[in-house]
């Protein structure tokens, strides 16, 4: 997952198509890491809310920087963000490896502000990940209007401070 507005109307959809669903915050390209904490806090209030499991990764910013170094400057939606995808899909299926759960997806593609093409070519490197473009039949508009109903914290930017810089 990538925050919790943007899970809202992903883990609906999921429930309704038969998933049992498990988030995991894996999420080491939000920065600073007050942002990250409030980010976590709202999933797990989600989570809680919705009466399911939620698994966090460890915060290693570094490590993340160290990942997608020398995109620093790329614009949104290019290489770094590329990179980022790489970065954070590789945690999950990870974990799901880990855990035996045999598919992944992501909530990043419900959103307008990424491009569900370019997640799929990077996500279709990993075994087990399953291409849902959650965008379709209304889903971003789905998530604010769930997210307001939830008094959920949505934030400005997608989390690096690359894209905080230009928002």
């Amino acid at each position: 997952m990538c925050c919790a507005p943007c899970s809202t109307a992903v883990v609906e959809r999921l429930c309704e198509q038969g998933y049992n669903v498990v988030l995991l915050f894996s999420n080491s390209n939000i920065h600073p890491e007050e942002e990250y904490r409030k980010r976590l806090a709202e999933a797990f209030k989600l989570a809680s809310m919705l009466s399911i499991d939620l698994l966090e990764d460890v915060y290693t910013h570094e490590s993340w920087l160290m990942y997608i170094h020398g995109l620093e400057d790329e614009p949104e939606r290019g290489k770094r963000c590329l990179k980022c995808f790489e970065y954070n899909l590789s945690k999950a299926f990870a974990k799901a490896q880990h855990m035996g759960i045999p598919c992944f997806t992501t909530t990043l593609t419900v959103s307008r502000h990424k491009s569900s093409k370019d997640i799929f070519a990077v996500g279709s490197s990993f075994p087990g990940f399953l291409p849902m473009d959650f965008k379709k039949r209304d889903g971003y508009n789905r998530s604010i209007r769930i997210s307001s109903e939830l008094n959920l914290y949505r934030q400005g930017y997608c989390g690096c401070e690359f894209s905080r810089k230009r928002a």
